[in-house]
């Protein structure tokens, strides 16, 4: 992620709402053209936050990126001058990028307050360089191992350690119960 460019007094955030699939194309479409058409003083930054999640299907692990926020991007610019009046050429260059249905908030958008701004921010931050498992799991929820020395074996699960990703979990062996600790993508749930 970049860092924010020193915008001038009048910069504000919006949220863009857009087709489900394409704010990336939004994101890389208005970075790239802003400068061409000359709107380098009015759009500063486009944001779509993201984060890192793993699942393992058929025994592979695999990572991918997911949205935080599927279906809008936000847009750090001046889109309205002193007067309150929106300005013509960045709110129509926006509106017209392929992908985009719109600002949120329709003809007249609420810019985002920073609160809210900062919040999204540290989501991002909170993401940045984690993966975050697709299956969410409980204490005490009953697992199967799918991979490693005790694949196969069903368990308990007895702590979650979500900062690194880990499970411990009791596994019967020999009728007793061992605790071991795995990641997350190395069990699946009863049910699955």
């Amino acid at each position: 992620m970049s860092a924010p460019t020193s915008a001038p007094p009048g910069a504000q955030w919006f949220a863009l709402h857009t087709l489900s699939g394409q704010e990336g194309k939004v994101k890389t479409y208005i970075e790239k053209f802003k400068k061409a058409e000359e709107l380098d003083d009015s759009i500063f930054e486009v944001l779509l936050p993201t984060e890192i999640v793993s699942e393992v299907k058929g025994g592979k692990k695999t990572t991918k990126t997911r949205k935080l926020y599927p279906g809008y991007v936000f847009i750090h610019m001046r889109l309205y001058d002193e007067d309150g009046k929106v300005i013509n050429r960045p709110w129509y260059f926006v509106k017209e990028v392929a992908g985009v249905i719109g600002f949120v908030g329709g003809e007249r958008p609420a810019a985002l307050r920073q609160a809210e701004i900062d919040e999204i921010r540290a989501r991002i931050e909170a993401a940045s360089g984690k993966e975050v498992p697709k299956v969410q799991y409980e204490v005490g929820e009953e697992v199967k191992v799918t991979d490693g020395a005790f694949a196969n074996l069903t368990g308990r699960i007895d702590e979650i350690d979500p900062d690194r990703g880990k499970l411990k979990i009791s596994v019967s062996i020999f009728g007793r119960f061992t605790p071991v600790e795995l990641e997350y993508w190395q069990v699946q749930r009863m049910t699955e």
